[in-house]
């Protein structure tokens, strides 16, 4: 697909819109960028959204489709965000705190 092209964007699109399928978490796409969100209130939630995150680890690698995984970032909310700080793993690799409102998890 050339560059700059009307139809490059939308079939990436078609190409990731089972992404966010058997996944718990709110994902949101826009062109190469997603973000996905889910409300941490204890270990259950934290395992579960680690559990997520290995799914679309699965999803990516089933696509050849890989996440940069240096550029993907968690960004804590809320007003215990410092005492409640959890850690996540893509692929072998701990995510560091955006800080933000950077994208999470780009494709390549």
């Amino acid at each position: 697909m050339p560059q700059g092209s009307v139809l490059g964007p939308l079939l990436f699109l078609i190409y990731i819109n089972d992404l966010e399928e058997g996944i718990r978490i709110v994902l949101l796409k826009f062109a190469d960028d997603t973000k996905i969100f889910r409300k941490i209130s204890n270990s259950s939630d934290t395992r579960l959204l680690q559990e997520d995150l290995d799914a679309l680890v699965q999803w990516s690698k089933k696509w050849q489709m890989a996440f940069n995984v240096e550029k993907c970032k968690v960004m804590h909310m809320g007003k215990q965000k410092e005492e409640k700080a959890n850690y996540y793993i893509v692929k072998s690799m701990l995510l560091t705190d955006a800080g933000s409102s950077e994208p999470l998890c780009p494709y390549r």
